[in-house]
């Protein structure tokens, strides 16, 4: 089954192309007491309920394939005879004219869906001239086939909300009347199928809004097909399989299901890559890519067959498609973890680096002046401040930024503040340190013919010279 199948028909249901030639209805109330049931000619229709029926008919053609459309297959069998196909057959050929099998339909309906509440049933008919195209997709005159099918709809219809409204006859704003509001479907489906722009009478487009509350009751009971999971369902069927097998070890079921994840999604791309082609069939996960997948992803082999026995327990024959049970969501989240992982690492490099500055400045303070362990403290605090600075805050947006890069710009800045240290050390034989204020009162003067530095000092000041205080 293929999107632009769907899309082909979902265009169709405009006024200018919709061919609906008739529309049957039956309401249901919550004890399953039919209150209602009614045929039209659907080109007939007042425009209002002509356009509400045909969003009705549109939203059977709605969501994504694989997880709101579901191809489903009849039972194949030579010996038997499918009494649920044959009924479908039957009531797309009578054109919806024919009172007893529509009273059939509707009752099977009635009879196994598993719903409380009101309900209403719609059934439309059908026949699309499908145009022949080209390769490129141009469109010829003449036609390929006719495209007869039925379209069933299965819709709530619930009390609206309790509220206030304005009465324009009495000039009054009371409470107004509830009525009973028909919502959007919520099942439904097309027979036959509509594949590769074709007639498919041995398969069903079967609609479910809510891909993780399928009825799979009408796929077995009503339709007479095999049940199927959608890939939400997929979803979360295999990430229990996954995380159920480590019992209440959570968190390294969640660190193992992470790997898990992370493999799957490189066996895609790789897959992809092989079959660059829209067309290709998508990947399936058979029990053999199961195996391999746990295994590259380090689980222990006594859980590794443990999982495999309960995979397909779940999925039997129906295999899923790898992409199904991609969480983008924890792909996300691995991600997340090894960059804080490669993060932690480069911290823990560029704290070792600054434990040997702090190694280097001490063997320093042995050999050196007051003054150069002075300026060798302050190049301590300076790298010390450079780190507080950049990795605390930097830690907290992990999520936005590249902090490898942070990490390597810190480094460095550090190496930096080390080189520049070491210059003015050795390049300089006298290195100043004042208060800002007192800057603009130093001067350059000669005295008994050398050059010299005069600050004036006030009574109230200290001062300090290679740590020894008050030598002035």
């Amino acid at each position: 089954m293929r999107k632009k199948d769907i899309l082909e028909l979902k265009k169709r249901l405009k006024k200018d192309y919709c061919t609906f030639t008739k529309m049957c209805g039956c309401y249901v109330n919550g004890e399953k007491h039919v209150i209602l049931k009614f045929r039209e000619t659907f080109l007939n229709l007042d425009e209002d309920e002509y356009f509400k029926y045909l969003e009705i008919a549109k939203k059977v053609l709605s969501g994504t394939i694989g997880n709101n459309i579901l191809e489903l297959n009849f039972p194949f069998n030579d010996d038997l005879i499918n009494e649920k196909q044959v009924s479908l057959m039957q009531l797309k050929n009578s054109q919806l004219k024919d009172d007893s099998l529509l009273d059939d339909f509707y009752q099977s309906i009635i009879e196994s869906y598993d719903y409380t509440g009101n309900f209403l049933i719609l059934i439309f008919h059908d026949a699309y001239d499908v145009i022949t195209k080209t390769k490129d997709n141009l469109k010829l005159d003449e036609s390929e086939e006719v495209y007869e099918y039925v379209l069933c709809a299965i819709c709530p219809v619930s009390l609206s909300d309790p509220g206030l409204r304005y009465f324009e006859e009495e000039n009054k704003i009371k409470a107004r009347i509830r009525d009973w509001v028909v919502e959007n479907p919520t099942n439904g489906f097309i027979f036959p199928a509509f594949i590769n722009r074709s007639s498919d009478v041995n398969s069903i487009m079967y609609y479910t809004k809510n891909a993780k509350d399928t009825h799979p009751e009408l796929m077995e009971n009503v339709l007479g097909c095999y049940s199927k999971q959608t890939a939400a369902i997929q979803k979360d069927t295999f990430q229990s399989i996954i995380k159920d097998s480590f019992g209440a070890d959570e968190q390294k079921a969640d660190k193992i299901f992470m790997e898990v994840q992370d493999n799957l999604n490189n066996i895609i791309d790789e897959y992809n890559a092989i079959y660059d082609d829209p067309d290709s069939d998508p990947i399936t996960l058979t029990n053999k890519d199961i195996q391999n997948l746990l295994i590259e992803s380090g689980i222990p082999e006594e859980l590794t067959s443990k999982i495999e026995k309960s995979y397909v327990a779940c999925f039997g024959d129906d295999l899923p498609l790898a992409e199904n049970l991609i969480d983008t969501k924890v792909l996300k989240a691995n991600e997340q973890r090894k960059r804080e992982e490669r993060l932690e690492k480069q911290v823990e490099i560029l704290q070792n680096r600054l434990e040997q500055v702090k190694q280097e400045v001490a063997i320093d303070k042995e050999s050196a002046t007051l003054s150069d362990n002075n300026d060798d403290s302050a190049l301590e605090d300076s790298v010390e401040s450079n780190l507080d600075e950049h990795i605390e805050p930097n830690l907290e947006e992990s999520k936005d930024n590249d902090l490898e890069v942070t990490v390597e710009v810190i480094a460095e800045e550090t190496q930096e503040n080390i080189q520049t240290d070491d210059k003015a050390d050795s390049e300089y034989d006298v290195i100043l340190q004042v208060k800002p204020e007192k800057i603009p009162q130093i001067k350059s003067q000669m005295i008994d013919g050398q050059k010299c530095i005069v600050i004036p000092i006030d009574e109230n000041e200290q001062t300090t010279v290679n740590g020894l205080d008050d030598l002035f």
